[in-house]
């Protein structure tokens, strides 16, 4: 088989995002579908990865929020983590990711994904890898959790808060206070994940996941609020067709197209 110009840089790319861990799952096909890798390579990291309207680490943090969220694909999720650690996420910030999964596939994805990060480290410790621990989350505990959501949410969207409680309050102000408490004080206050890391990663969650749109709509224009751009958005959405599949990515996207839509109307 002769390796084209994609393969090339495809092959590059997949050593300069997850060395070994990567090499490994490509060698591993080459008995079963050779076929397969050669995709891999070609289409996932020399047409996608090698794209730069989205930088390294926010593609390995968007694959790590989606694989997590998925919970269907441990080993390739192990491999990301590799590769989020490599370009630049701290070990506090890959948690983080992992953490805030348990708002949106649920705390069963998040141990999954945590028992995977501690596998990753300790391969890494074993090969001579020290990785930065990074910053440690403010410990909020003492605080009005329920105000506090409130702040979080209306950083995002001024008018949600108001929303969220006309839709509920009457028929389930119990959901009302525990996404304010819980999603947002609790999760979106921590302060060891950039704003615009936690949007990536909801975006790409919520696109992964594919049975949330009302919600990934919001997330999408909260992301845009705080300052991700359109073209961050689609690289979002160009990379979950390498990991959800190409419906995921175009329903993603079609919701991108609406609120860019409605935001250019107002």
């Amino acid at each position: 088989m002769k390796n084209t110009d994609r393969y090339n840089a495809g092959w590059e790319k997949l050593k300069e995002i997850d060395g070994e861990a990567g090499e490994k799952v490509i060698n591993g096909l080459k008995d079963v579908s050779p076929d397969l890798g050669k995709f891999i390579i070609e289409y996932a990291f020399g047409d996608i990865y090698t794209r730069e309207g989205l930088d390294l680490k926010s593609k390995e943090i968007a694959v790590v929020a989606s694989l997590t969220a998925m919970g269907t694909a441990q080993p390739q999720l192990k491999v990301h983590i590799n590769g989020a650690l490599n370009t630049g996420s701290s070990i506090n910030e890959v948690k983080e990711v992992i953490l805030q999964m348990s708002v949106y596939s649920g705390f069963p994805s998040s141990i999954n994904g945590m028992n995977a990060l501690k596998d990753v480290l300790k391969e890494r410790k074993e090969h001579g890898i020290n990785d930065e621990i990074g910053k440690t989350a403010t410990d909020t505990t003492k605080t009005d959790r329920l105000k506090l959501g409130e702040q979080e949410l209306t950083k995002l969207d001024s008018l949600q808060v108001d929303r969220l409680k006309n839709a509920y309050n009457d028929f389930s102000p119990e959901l009302v206070k525990l996404t304010l408490e819980f999603g947002y004080a609790d999760i979106f206050s921590r302060d060891n994940l950039a704003p615009k890391y936690r949007q990536i990663a909801t975006i790409s969650a919520l696109t992964a996941l594919g049975n949330a749109q009302p919600q990934l709509k919001f997330h999408i224009n909260a992301g845009l609020n705080i300052g991700l751009t359109e073209t961050e958005i689609k690289e979002i959405m160009l990379l979950m067709s390498v990991y959800s599949g190409f419906p995921s990515a175009i329903n993603g996207t079609n919701i991108l197209k609406e609120v860019i839509n409605e935001r250019t109307k107002k």
